[in-house]
């Protein structure tokens, strides 16, 4: 009976090529310790050391640990090739899920970029707010998700690919005109009437963060609606029902345009961020984990 598994050679081969265990984590998306565990375990079963440990910062293999090292690469790279031989387009698909404001205005750029790249992939998006996403990744009925808020970190990991502003949006009158000229800032305006995202959007969660730190209940608000649709919001600002708070990219033509206006909560602003997440007990596919390094690359972009 076998007790070598590709688990461990994947482990070793990694860590061997990048020379640390801390890369060898990052590029298996493992934790260190079990890159670390499986390297041990196949030190056992071979009954050699592989590895130099000391403390140098830089992994060095010893002797049976380069040639344990041809063997390894040479039965991964055996596996790959079978491994493609079934590759199906079924496999090539990604399932991802995104709340409202990455499905807009991040996702449809992401995916033109990486099927060109990748243009035997295709992929299945899936809307919804952040509560909803992470539901349906909880489901299988999603396996990547793009969300506006880290709500499970225990279970899931989380890779941040672009802040988001937040921003008041208000109505282009006379009023507003001046108080924006005059230097207002929106933290002033928030006892003007006030639309809000329904209560599980990753906007209504950072929304509620940042009145946390300034000591203001929800409930104290002027609430005048309360609706799950950013066009809708911003439809019902431009009519003068009241101001909200919202992602600036979701607001970027209406503001060009003259539509709206827009008000910094503080000086410095206010911002939150946009994740790409996926569930920490699953196995990602071939395609979803170039998907991944897609995303991760163009991050300083996006």
């Amino acid at each position: 009976m076998l007790e070598i598994n590709l688990k461990q050679l994947e482990a070793f081969v990694t860590t061997a090529e990048y020379s640390s265990f801390t890369k060898a984590a990052e590029a298996l998306y493992l934790t260190q310790s079990t890159v670390s565990a499986h390297i041990s375990a196949l030190e056992e079963v071979l009954g050699v050391r592989l590895i130099q440990r000391g403390s140098r910062r830089r992994v060095q293999l010893t002797a049976e640990g380069k040639q344990a090292y041809d063997m390894a690469k040479e039965i991964l790279n055996h596996c790959q090739s079978l491994q493609n031989l079934g590759t199906t387009l079924e496999q090539c698909q990604l399932v991802v899920g995104a709340s409202s404001v990455p499905s807009q205005y991040l996702v449809p750029e992401l995916m033109s970029g990486f099927l060109t790249e990748n243009p035997d992939s295709r992929y299945v998006l899936q809307r919804g707010d952040s509560d909803r996403i992470h539901q349906l990744l909880k489901q299988g009925d999603a396996r990547l998700g793009f969300v506006g808020s880290a709500n499970d970190r225990e279970n899931y990991n989380y890779h941040v690919i672009s802040d988001d502003r937040l921003v008041l949006i208000t109505p282009n009158t006379e009023h507003y005109r001046k108080l924006k000229s005059s230097g207002t800032s929106g933290r002033l305006l928030l006892k003007e009437p006030m639309i809000l995202r329904e209560v599980s959007s990753g906007t209504r969660k950072a929304m509620e963060a940042y009145l946390n730190r300034l000591g203001v209940p929800v409930r104290s608000l002027n609430l005048v609606a309360q609706i799950d649709n950013t066009e809708a919001i911003k439809s019902s600002v431009s009519r003068g029902i009241g101001v909200s708070v919202v992602s600036e990219l979701t607001v970027r033509e209406e503001l060009e345009s003259g539509k709206l206006l827009s008000f910094d909560l503080d000086s410095g602003g206010v911002y939150r961020n946009i994740y790409l997440t996926w569930r920490k007990d699953i196995t990602l596919t071939g395609a979803e984990k170039k998907f991944v390094e897609y995303v991760q690359s163009q991050s300083d972009k996006v």
